[in-house]
């Protein structure tokens, strides 16, 4: 998993609530075994229209202003619905790098933190201030990890709070493999102890 410290880019506002999973990336679309390649179907549903393949210009980000935004800011409740961690698999794809919202499903809000994206949570009214400004093009913001800050581009500046163990292990880029790796001394160590019908090993 690649590490974050800070992003700074275009924000893009999806002034929506309970925003879940199956909108976020819907079920249709679960069958690759791999973990990129589903940004294309971010938000499907409502990119385009019933066709499947033109584009819905009433859908937020597919206003040219929010090409490359790696910002999202949304509403409370976001990423409710089933556990899928296609999700955050489908909007670190995409290109975004952090979210603000007011609050997020808890399941999903574990996964973006095992996946590389960071999920910023800010007062609601701090959001709706923010959606709004979002809604002006070339809007950008910064979002630092490191000193747990967010800025953005017409002077605001805020402090968010993050579980120190998990800013530890994204800044570090740790998922859970990583974590289980850094022990890997110790797992060499204690496997050269255990005898070989125990390691799976046949005695010559």
């Amino acid at each position: 998993m690649e590490s974050f410290t800070k992003v700074t880019g275009l924000a893009a506002p999806l002034d929506r609530v309970n925003a879940d999973t199956d909108q976020i990336i819907p079920k249709q679309f679960l069958k690759r075994i791999e973990r990129t390649g589903f940004g294309q179907f971010l938000f499907f549903d409502w990119r385009y229209e019933a066709d499947g393949t033109t584009p819905n210009p009433e859908f937020e980000l597919n206003q040219p202003q929010y090409s490359g935004a790696v910002v999202l800011i949304t509403g409370k409740n976001f990423g409710c619905g089933s556990s899928r961690e296609h999700a955050p698999w489908a909007l670190a794809d995409y290109g975004f790098k952090a979210i603000l919202a007011p609050s997020y499903a808890d399941i999903f809000y574990n996964n973006c933190f095992k996946n590389g994206i960071l999920p910023v949570v800010l007062a609601e009214e701090t959001i709706a201030m923010l959606l709004e400004r979002g809604k002006t093009a070339g809007y950008t913001m910064t979002v630092d990890l490191e000193n747990q800050t967010v800025t953005d581009s017409e002077g605001f500046s805020q402090p968010f709070e993050v579980d120190p163990f998990r800013r530890h292990c994204l800044l570090n880029g740790l998922d859970d493999i990583g974590l289980t790796l850094q022990h890997e001394p110790d797992i060499t160590a204690y496997e050269s102890k255990r005898p070989l019908w125990k390691r799976g090993a046949v005695a010559a």
